[in-house]
This record gives structure tokens, sequence and C-alpha cells, in this order.
């Protein structure tokens, strides 16, 4: 990892801090209402780079346990290592994985932003999957019915927004662009 500056501490704090606007930012639909931080870890990693983006999505972890900032205003380590804390974990992997894919790719093309984003939800359902199921002795499939079927959908369309925000980025002028291209 290389040395951070101050602009690098900073925009990780940025995407921590979106990330905790997004957590707050609930739609009802159903059973289990959907919230809008999921958009803001992939584009941290998409933003900010493996290490950068994986760092904003650890210090928003940090601060949800003081802080009432994950979905539906929880915090603590009741949520943290809780029966949903794997979908929060997953997050520190989702952020390093998209900026690790578009930094090898180093494409602001939406035509592979796209799948970069996307490929984000992968290690978030995997370790929640699992997370859930182990913490609630249910089975895998009823964990995947619990825990991803009810999201896939929305989820896919906030990785699309996520990569549409990342496109819209590129036309920023070249000193801003600039500053949030990932390392």
């Amino acid at each position: 990892m290389p040395r951070l500056s101050t602009r690098d501490l900073a925009n990780a704090g940025l995407f921590a801090a979106l990330t905790s606007v997004g957590a707050l930012i609930s739609i009802p639909a159903g059973a289990v209402p959907f919230t809008f931080q999921m958009v803001f870890v992939l584009a941290a990693g998409l933003c900010l780079g493996p290490w950068l983006g994986a760092l904003s999505m650890c210090a928003y972890l940090l601060v949800g346990l003081v802080a009432p900032v994950y979905a539906g205003g929880a915090s603590g380590l009741g949520t943290l290592f809780g029966p949903t804390g794997g979908y929060l974990w997953g997050f520190l992997l989702a952020a390093w994985l998209v900026g690790w894919l578009r930094r090898r790719l180093d494409s602001e093309s939406l035509f592979l932003t796209v799948p970069m984003a996307l490929a984000g939800l992968l290690p978030i359902y995997a370790l929640g999957t699992l997370w859930l199921a182990a913490q609630l002795h249910m089975g895998w499939w009823a964990a995947i019915s619990a825990g991803v079927v009810p999201f896939v959908l929305f989820d896919c369309l906030k990785a699309l927004t996520a990569a549409l925000v990342i496109r819209a980025l590129a036309t920023l002028p070249l000193a801003l662009r600039d500053s949030l291209r990932p390392r």
C-alpha cells in the first residue's frame, strides 16, 4: 500500500461518510427495506482503488461501532457481528475487488465499469450468506433465499448507478478527476 496523503485520507473519509448517508436512505419494499450504501461501497473501489476503497469501508465499519450509521440507523458490535454482519464485512472485500479490477483494466468505459461494479456484489453476497447461515444455523438455500434473492435486482441497479457515477466523473475537469482516480 502506498504512503497516504492528506488528500487520500480525505477521499477515504468522504466515501465512508457517503456510505453512512446511503445506509440511512431507505426505500420500503415489502419486508426488507432497500438502502443506497451499496452504491457508495462500489463507487469507493472504483474511484479510490483497492487499498483506499477498502480503507474507506474500514472507516465506515469503525464509525458504525459508536454511531448509528449502519442500515436502518443501527450501530455497535451486535450489528457488526450479528446475523447480517457478514454483509458489512463484505464491503471491505467488495471495495478492494472493484478497485483492483479498475486498476487492472484501467478503463473508464461504461462497458467495462458495469461488470467491475457487479463483481463487487459477489464478495458481499458470499461472505454475507456464509455468515448468515452460520449465525442462524440455516441451510445454504435458506440463507441465499433470505439474504440474496430479495436484493439481487436492486443491487444490480445500484452497481449500474455506481458505474454511471464513475462515468460522469470522467467528464469532470482534469484536476478534480485526477484527485479521485485510483492509484
